[in-house]
């Protein structure tokens, strides 16, 4: 099992999770309002930065956890539908999972998902 962290653009949600809704075997995501900041910086930007200025970028995170054979889909899925053409666009995270527990039956493994 795989757990895929993605940071989106908040107006770009609705395509990525319509299009996940498309994807056989996906059993749901997660999504949380954001905010943060990348290493892109506009060219007449000071060197210092002041703090009562600084500005985050909102950005929507998702997380799925899937099955190992789906991780493929779930990530052309997001990059296709994410995808505007300019900076700030988003990243996408996969790490492993090593134990799922569905609390209500106490079911373990990739069937707990």
């Amino acid at each position: 099992m795989k757990m895929i962290i993605a940071f989106v653009k908040p107006h770009k949600l609705a395509d990525v999770t319509v299009a996940l809704h498309e994807v056989e075997g996906l059993s749901g995501a997660t999504m949380s309002d954001v905010r943060g900041f990348g290493r892109g910086r506009a060219k007449t930007a000071p060197d210092k930065v002041y703090y009562d200025t600084l500005d985050y970028v909102p950005r929507v995170r998702l997380e799925i956890a899937c099955p190992d054979e789906l991780v493929e889909e779930v990530l052309a899925v997001i990059e296709a539908n994410a995808h505007t053409g300019l900076r700030g666009d988003g990243k996408i995270y996969v790490t492993p999972i090593d134990e799922a527990v569905r609390i209500s039956t106490g079911e373990r493994g990739e069937v707990a998902v």
